[in-house]
């Protein structure tokens, strides 16, 4: 009798830890998602960079956005969601920094030839005014 009924708790344990074991499992792959949106801002984060003269202005900043956007498809390719969210998200901070130094870039060229224009225009009028 004390047999059947250790049997019967072996039994329910066992159960009870394929349920354990299951929920566990299905826990742990639905926390982890394909970062698609994080994916797409980094995209849009390296395109508006190039955009703006990253290339140009900020080679070296936009060279690893892109070789960490690179390497996040890759992961996400590899089903690796983590991996892939932290180079996205990485890559998302390079193109950033790529686009803000273009920018001042542009600004302070444009700032230094309105510089010119007036030091010419200066110029000008006090060869007028002679």
């Amino acid at each position: 009798m004390k047999t059947s009924t250790n049997n019967k708790t072996q039994t329910l344990i066992a159960k009870l830890g394929i349920v354990i074991g299951s929920a566990a499992l299905l826990a742990a792959c639905a926390g982890v998602q394909p970062p698609l949106e994080q994916m797409a801002t980094s995209k849009a984060a390296v395109d508006t960079a190039v955009s703006t003269g990253a290339n140009e202005f900020a080679p070296v900043q936009i060279k690893s956005a892109m070789e960490k956007m690179t390497r996040a498809e890759k992961a996400m390719s590899d089903e690796n969601y983590e991996a892939a969210k932290q180079q996205a998200e990485q890559a998302q901070v390079d193109a950033q920094l790529a686009t803000a130094m273009a920018r001042s870039a542009k600004a302070k060229k444009a700032a230094d030839a309105l510089q010119e224009d007036s030091q010419i225009l200066r110029q000008e009028l006090d060869r007028k005014s002679n």
